[in-house]
């Protein structure tokens, strides 16, 4: 899995992961995160051919986390991807935290299994 974007600001107010497997399903993602953005964020260019986007979205945080995503397990109809968020050593304890709306986009080797995403240490 490799990260190719990341910000901390979606729009989107709620945890949400979605399979992106087509350029038309990227850019309506795009110009959702863009809606409040001038200049907004360029969409990354894709061989959906060769790879498949996974999109996770943390919703509203609280403070600086960081987010990592591994691959657990592998059947011959599905993977099991794991989304872990740990607290940044950024944070201190006494400061008020700041919030924000983080997204995160990995892409991966083309698959047509179904993907499954599971909090850990939530």
């Amino acid at each position: 899995m490799i990260l190719i974007a990341h910000d901390e600001y979606s729009g989107i107010s709620e945890y949400e992961t979605m399979v992106i497997r087509d350029a038309k399903s990227l850019n309506k993602f795009y110009a959702k995160i863009n809606r409040t953005r001038k200049p907004g964020l360029p969409v990354p260019t894709l061989d959906f051919s060769k790879e498949i986007v996974l999109v996770v979205c943390l919703g509203e945080q609280k403070g600086k986390k960081l987010l990592t995503l591994s691959s657990n397990e592998e059947t011959e109809n599905e993977v099991s991807v794991s989304i872990e968020m740990v607290d940044s050593d950024e944070v201190e304890k006494d400061k008020v935290q700041y919030v924000s709306y983080p997204f995160y986009i990995y892409k991966i080797p083309h698959t047509s299994k179904t993907i499954n995403f599971e909090k850990i240490g939530w």
